[in-house]
């Protein structure tokens, strides 16, 4: 029996708000503590949970870029994938903002001053990396997501161990990227924190949600031409 569409939109919203609240969780109320190596860790280990969780349901794409990539892939329609969509970043939304009240309970928490694990470039980068460089970066980044994604998840491809695949994938991706750009290659993890941050978060929100929907389309295009499917 087919799943029905608002179970799988109920699904992507649950996916991404685990994402996006234990991801930038890590980051915000233990960043101190676990430092880049381990909010990289608990990114990865978020989506391979997830993916054993809710991709029986959805596929877990919990991630525009991936479903704009899968639409032009020919794998969801487009009705599901505004769904999806919409899901997702209502559930980045509703994940910052449980955050930012979890943070406030911080002795000498700023929001303007300690941020909410929002993404950015130039003065806004860990490591002051320049809008290039984080352009540039943010779709290369996006672009090996989704073609593991894609080669994890093919017909002939090892069953059961696409979420493990996916996951260890973006747990590198983000020991390579958080200095860059704090690593968005998803733009609802990027839209959530930006939108209660405010200022240069949401100025520079574009290229978290260019950059990573342009590497997903690349994948998408990539694999076609390589693969059978």
């Amino acid at each position: 029996m087919e799943t029905k569409p608002l179970n799988k939109y109920f699904a992507e919203l649950f996916g991404t708000f685990v994402l996006v609240f234990l991801g930038t969780g890590s980051a915000v109320l233990a960043g101190t503590n676990i430092h880049y190596v381990g909010i990289a860790f608990v990114f990865g280990l978020s989506v391979l949970m997830m993916a054993y969780t809710i991709g029986p349901i959805s596929g877990c794409h919990i991630n525009p870029a991936v479903t704009i990539s899968m639409l032009v892939a020919k794998k969801i329609n487009g009705k599901d994938a505004l769904g999806y969509i919409i899901a997702q970043i209502v559930g980045a939304i509703i994940a910052s903002g449980l955050l930012l009240v979890i943070a406030k309970g911080i002795p000498g928490y700023s929001l303007a001053e300690n941020g909410l694990g929002q993404n950015g470039y130039g003065n806004f980068s860990p490591g002051k990396y320049d809008m290039v460089s984080v352009l540039i970066a943010e779709v290369v980044l996006t672009f090996i997501f989704l073609m593991v994604i894609f080669g994890a998840t093919a017909k002939n491809a090892a069953q059961g161990f696409a979420g493990l695949a996916i996951g260890l994938s973006l747990t590198a991706i983000h020991l390579v990227g958080i200095p860059v750009s704090g690593v968005s290659v998803n733009p609802a993890r990027s839209i959530g924190p930006a939108l209660f941050v405010g200022a240069e978060a949401l100025q520079q929100l574009w290229l978290f949600i260019v950059a990573p929907i342009a590497g997903g389309i690349l994948a998408a295009l990539t694999w076609k031409a390589l693969s059978k499917e």
